[in-house]
């Protein structure tokens, strides 16, 4: 009988996209594996070689905790008040092994319930524990509802976490292994102790590619290099208004430039008026856009230092302009500006962005040229020797299983 493994993501695109290689390589292996998650994903699940299971059919998140703040607390909720009947569910596709986001709690609960191994994928960058749940504790988002309080006292008392709290997505590491996505270059000694025992796996997904599937994405004057902008996905639900002003100072200042600009809203809610006033005779306003395929047109990328997009562009080869927002993204932007991969937009995040900090950005990285070509380089090295070592990462994560060959 064929092998089962459960892989289990709540979302977002983000999250999802971590996991696909992950996916596609234990498909590959000829294991039957079977992705619960959000219904808008089946296309991309199916496409990586999995099953898809809708993982809130039965199990709507808003009936339980509709109005936590961060949005991944609600995720706390979700483990405690579904065990049960995920456990259930899970258990009925006889699963050797149990995959999960970090994020996404309810993984590691069940696999408990199950007595079966669970094998973690961290979706950000750094995420050592105690650093992340101090930064959140800090944070002026935060608004944890009365359900989210009553959810982590479960979890206590039935579950057996004594530790658990709102913010238990971020704790939510294995003992077994937690792949990690991103090169080993990125981590230092201290934070790779903090998330051992871990394994490099990377985050593009397969195949990793060059060309570009949408040539001409970007405005067709042909005024200079292609500059891509994108604040991603999460940004939006959180901080539109600042990443809204954002775009609107990085217009202005491009609007004059020798450059073609392609800003992708990431889906995000934004007026039409306030789009509007985005457009200039250069810049090109998109709700989305296949990323790696535009970074394989672009000269410039700049970014909310997500992890993902960040490592889609040092695959291409394309030099970043840091403006992060809130969680990982900082560490990341400063991990990259150290490596000589990157320079920064602000000096602080959500900072107001100033035209002339940017046309001086861009002049740095145009006298400065050869030097992050050769830095991007050396960085598309590791990415691609992460890439090429995966199928040892898969043997690991394999051998907990019961048939590893």
């Amino acid at each position: 009988m064929t092998e089962s493994i459960v892989v289990v993501c709540m979302g977002g695109i983000g999250h999802v996209q971590i996991l696909l290689p992950v996916i596609s390589g234990l498909a590959s292996r000829g294991r039957v594996v079977h992705v619960m998650t959000r219904s808008d994903f089946r296309t991309q699940v199916e496409g990586a070689g999995a099953r898809f299971v809708d993982l809130y059919a039965r199990r709507p998140l808003d009936a339980v905790d509709a109005t936590s703040m961060p949005f991944p607390s609600r995720f706390v909720t979700f483990a405690a008040m579904y065990a049960e009947s995920l456990s259930d569910e899970i258990g009925a596709l006889a699963p050797a092994l149990i995959v999960y986001d970090t994020f996404t709690l309810a993984g590691p609960v069940a696999a408990r319930r199950l007595g079966i191994p669970y094998v973690n994928v961290c979706p950000n960058h750094a995420p050592v524990p105690a650093r992340m749940i101090a930064a959140l504790q800090r944070d002026p988002r935060v608004a944890v509802s009365a359900e989210c309080h009553a959810a982590v006292k479960r979890l206590q008392e039935v579950h057996g976490m004594s530790g658990a709290n709102p913010f238990s997505y971020y704790e939510a590491l294995s003992p077994y292994l937690n792949v990690y996505g991103e090169p080993a270059e990125f981590l230092d000694p201290d934070e790779r102790a903090a998330l051992a025992p871990i394994a490099f796996f990377g985050s593009l997904l397969p195949p990793a590619r060059r060309d570009g599937a949408i040539a001409g994405a970007f405005p067709g004057g042909h005024r200079g290099k292609k500059v891509y902008v994108s604040f991603g996905t999460g940004v939006w639900r959180y901080f539109a208004t600042t990443a809204l002003a954002a775009l609107k100072a990085i217009s202005a200042a491009l609007a004059d430039c020798d450059v073609d600009v392609l800003v992708s809203l990431g889906r995000g809610d934004v007026a039409a008026a306030a789009r509007s006033e985005l457009l200039r005779p250069n810049i090109r306003i998109v709700d989305y856009v296949d990323q790696s395929a535009a970074l394989a047109e672009a000269d410039l990328f700049i970014t909310h230092h997500g992890i993902n997009s960040t490592h889609e562009s040092i695959f291409h080869e394309v030099p970043l302009i840091s403006y992060p927002f809130f969680g990982d993204q900082p560490a990341l932007a400063r991990r990259c500006q150290d490596l000589g991969l990157a320079v920064p937009l602000t000096t602080a995040a959500q900072a107001p962005v100033n035209p002339e900090a940017l046309l001086s950005a861009l002049s740095r990285l145009a006298d400065e040229q050869d030097r992050f070509a050769a830095r991007l380089s050396e960085a598309r090295s590791w990415e691609l020797r992460t890439i090429a070592d995966r199928g040892a990462v898969l043997d690991r994560i394999l051998s907990f299983t019961s048939a590893s060959g």
